[in-house]
């Protein structure tokens, strides 16, 4: 696909930086009502209960934004997984430390069903999670830290990245919108699969099943995955080689924010396989395709305060499963529910811990491993979930 003055420095999106905040608060928002730390209703019950598609939205992202830094441009694959490495192992490995205590204690002390497979095997599932290996093994990948096996996704599309763009950099217009109609049929048909074949053996699954093994490879195995990544990088490629009219912006984010609501105000009746895994990635990259073209009515998610946010959405990601439950806990392990300000409040200073871990901590690890971060290469970020 022939791609215009690709040597050229591309402008920033800090549009994009802005979205990483709202889709982790999101998560966020999930966790709150999973664990019965917030009770909410109606329509917000609705959102937040489907807040795991989150991660499909960095997911997409990812591939969007890799696509956007390094497309055209020279690509050295050292360089590239040195980068790659300073920008999520940082936070990463404080995530790890902080939640080590509990983790450990945990599986030596507690005879939880949830940790019985950490606690057969401490040493080998403390390897793969030090080694962002998790998601590989379905029993594992929810150790430790349990957010942090998205990382481990992450950690393997880095790994295929170089060798993925050349590829799909030489496919036609045409031949990449066909490209992302099927990585999405093959996330709803692995999806669906899992839904006809039952290999757990399961009669309903939801969000709160998280010791079945098939689920698991659905949910978090890198291959399975995959397709919601090159996708992403799919529209990438589309982006960069299109006209990019912003007229085209309030279509595709129109249709994406209606489509979005539908699949919440409906997602009781969508079974939790399919729409857990990849069933919303059209939309997301919709989304963002329409806004990375900048319209002018998008410019407050340019604001300075977003932006920070959303730098800092990364440590949120990885530290509010962690650090939320500590402020409502009782010591007896029960859930004390401190009403709508105790909620706000808990949250907010969560979100002010993790600016402050992304400015004193991820910031500067990433630039101590990373010295010759490019300067012309300002959305390498980690779109996680």
């Amino acid at each position: 696909m022939n791609l215009p003055d690709l040597a050229l420095p591309r402008p920033r999106l800090p549009v994009l930086t802005s979205l990483r905040f709202f889709a982790a608060f999101h998560v966020v928002l999930f966790h709150l009502q999973a664990t019965k730390i917030a009770f909410l209703t109606g329509p917000l019950a609705n959102f937040a209960s489907i807040g795991y598609i989150g991660v499909s939205f960095f997911f997409v992202l990812s591939g969007f934004i890799l696509v956007y830094t390094y497309a055209g441009r020279p690509l050295a694959k050292p360089q590239f997984w040195r980068a790659r490495f300073a920008r999520i192992y940082p936070a990463y490995a404080f995530s790890l430390f902080f939640t080590a205590p509990f983790f450990f204690f945990a599986i030596f002390n507690m005879k939880i069903p949830f940790f019985t497979f950490a606690a057969a095997h401490p040493i080998g599932v403390s390897l793969l999670v030090l080694s962002l290996l998790q998601s590989w093994v379905p029993a594992a990948a929810l150790s430790w830290n349990t957010v942090a096996w998205s990382l481990s996704v992450e950690a393997f599309f880095y790994l295929l990245f170089p060798f993925l763009l050349p590829a799909l950099l030489q496919r036609k217009r045409t031949l990449l919108v066909f490209f992302i109609v099927t990585c999405w049929l093959v996330s709803l048909g692995l999806a669906t699969a899992y839904i006809v074949y039952k290999p757990d053996g399961l009669a309903h699954v939801d969000a709160d099943v998280l010791l079945a093994n098939g689920l698991n490879v659905l949910k978090f195995n890198p291959l399975v995955r995959l397709p919601e990544f090159l996708l992403g990088m799919a529209t990438g490629i589309l982006f960069l080689g299109g006209s990019n009219r912003p007229q085209l912006a309030l279509a595709l984010v129109a249709i994406a924010v209606i489509g979005f609501v539908a699949a919440a105000h409906f997602s009781h009746a969508i079974p939790y396989p399919i729409l857990h895994t990849g069933f919303l990635s059209p939309l997301f990259a919709a989304f963002i395709y329409g806004l990375a073209l900048r319209p002018s009515w998008s410019t407050f998610l340019e604001n300075r305060v977003l932006v920070l946010l959303g730098d800092a959405s990364y440590s949120l990601y990885l530290l509010h499963a962690a650090i939320l439950p500590m402020f409502f806990l009782r010591p007896d392990g029960k859930v004390h529910n401190n009403g709508p300000l105790g909620i706000i409040l808990a949250v907010l200073v969560v979100i002010g811990l993790c600016v402050l871990v992304y400015r004193f901590i991820e910031e500067p690890a990433r630039r101590k491993l990373n010295p010759r971060h490019q300067k012309d290469a300002p959305q390498e970020q980690p779109a996680f979930a």
